[in-house]
């Protein structure tokens, strides 16, 4: 018995007596430390377990200092949090996030990054492993990169380069997938 119940604590859910699902972290169910919610148990509208969650996030806005992480990064970690809070995991690549426009910066290697914006550290890269870690296949557009002056070589090895944002936008919701914009 210890030894399931510290497997499961370590997946972050904890179960108690008669099978009900606790979250460890109420706050922070599947993404910890980012993307707070805040549990309603007697909401209407609830994630679906029958349905599969197919969801690309379009992130493009910056945040208001380089210091900060960008919030639709955080919204991203906050959506996994809503679903995961009522038992409801996508599958490791449904969830996705296009990175583009003034977002291009968030992306960057720590050292580009300080170079670019004389900020200590990029407050993103944190978030973009934890969003990793949960599953999340995260993206950046190839045509930002050129427009904001960035190498390819000094963006994060956690993050995939797509051709465009405006072409992974069209072939993933052709195939199916939500877009959320920011």
């Amino acid at each position: 018995m210890w030894t399931l119940l510290k497997l499961v604590v370590a997946g972050g859910v904890l179960l108690a007596g008669g099978g009900t699902a606790m979250a460890a972290d109420p706050r922070h169910p599947v993404v910890q430390g980012y993307g707070a919610i805040s549990p309603m148990p007697d909401a209407k509208e609830r994630p679906d377990h029958a349905l599969r969650y197919r969801v690309l996030f379009s992130v493009t806005k910056a945040p208001s200092a380089p210091d900060q992480a960008n919030p639709g990064l955080e919204k991203v970690a906050r959506f996994l949090n809503l679903l995961g809070a009522d038992g409801v995991r996508p599958a490791p690549g449904d969830v996705a996030v296009i990175i583009y426009g003034p977002a291009t910066l968030s992306v960057m290697t720590d050292a580009a990054y300080t170079d670019r914006t004389k900020a200590a550290r990029n407050p993103n890269l944190p978030l973009i492993a934890a969003l990793r870690a949960a599953g999340v296949s995260v993206r950046v557009c190839s045509q930002a990169l050129v427009g904001n002056n960035i190498a390819p070589a000094t963006v994060d090895k956690g993050v995939e380069i797509d051709v465009s944002g405006l072409t992974t936008m069209a072939t993933l919701q052709l195939r199916g997938w939500a877009l959320i914009p920011d």
